[in-house]
C-alpha cells in the first residue's frame, strides 16, 4: 500500500461516515468542536480532498519546497485561538462547502475521489500548495499524510458530534497518523513528557496534545 492508496481508503471511510443518517439528522446542530456546526465540520472533512485535483493540475511554481514539519512550523496554526482569523476562515469555508446540503457535499466528495483514483497513481512526488498557506509548497506525498491526519481526527470529531462510534481505519493508517501527531507533539512538549504519557501513567502529564 502507498500513501496514495491510504489517502483514498481513508477518505472513503470518512465519506461513509458523512453519508450516515445521523449526520443528516444533526446537520444544522452544533458539533463537538467549539463554534463548528455539524454541517461545517462535514464540509471541512470534504475539503481535505476537494481542492486536490486543481492543486495537482496547477503548474509547479518557484516557491520553496519544505518538509511537512517545516510547513507546520511556518503556518503556526496549532497555536492560534479558536476565534482567530485563521480558524474563523476555516469554519466559514466548511460551512460554504456544505451549504447545499449533505447529499450535494458527499456527491462532490465522491466524484473527486473517483477522479483522484485515476490521477494520483501516475504522478511523481511533485510539490503542491494552497494559497492561504504562505509562499511555500510541500511534496505531494507529505501533503497526503497531513490529509490522513485530518480525516482520522475529524472523523472522530464528527462521529462524537452525532452519537456514532468512530470509524475504524486500517492499522497502518493509524500508525502513520499517530507518528505524525507524535512529531507534532514533540514541537510543543518535551520528549520525556511523551515517554511518560506512553509508559508511566503515574508520571504522565495531563496534556501532550499536538495542537
Amino acid at each position: 500500500m502507498t500513501i496514495r492508496d491510504d489517502f483514498l481508503t481513508t477518505a472513503r471511510i470518512a465519506l461513509d461516515l458523512m453519508r450516515s443518517p445521523q449526520v443528516a439528522e444533526n446537520w444544522d446542530k452544533p458539533s463537538a468542536l467549539p463554534e463548528f456546526g455539524v454541517s461545517g465540520l462535514a464540509g471541512h472533512i470534504g475539503y481535505q480532498a476537494l481542492p486536490l485535483p486543481s492543486m495537482i493540475e496547477t503548474p509547479i511554481g518557484d516557491e520553496p519546497v519544505v518538509s511537512l514539519m517545516e510547513h507546520y512550523a511556518r503556518a503556526n496554526w496549532t497555536d492560534l485561538d479558536v476565534d482567530s482569523e485563521f480558524h474563523t476562515r476555516i469554519r466559514a469555508g466548511g460551512e460554504k462547502l456544505a451549504a447545499q446540503g449533505q447529499d450535494d457535499l458527499c456527491d462532490r466528495f465522491e466524484r473527486t475521489l473517483e477522479e483522484l483514483a485515476e490521477t494520483l497513481p501516475g504522478l511523481d512526488n511533485r510539490p503542491v500548495r494552497m494559497p492561504h498557506w504562505g509562499p511555500w509548497a510541500v511534496p505531494l506525498d507529505e501533503y497526503l499524510l497531513s490529509r490522513l491526519m485530518e480525516f482520522v481526527v475529524h472523523s472522530d470529531d464528527l462521529a462524537v458530534s452525532v452519537g456514532l462510534d468512530t470509524p475504524e481505519f486500517p492499522g497502518h493508517v493509524n500508525e502513520a497518523v499517530l507518528g505524525l501527531l507524535t512529531r507534532m507533539a514533540l514541537t510543543k512538549h518535551s520528549a520525556v513528557d511523551l515517554v511518560r504519557a506512553f509508559s508511566r501513567k503515574e508520571r504522565a502529564p495531563q496534556d501532550i496534545t499536538a495542537f
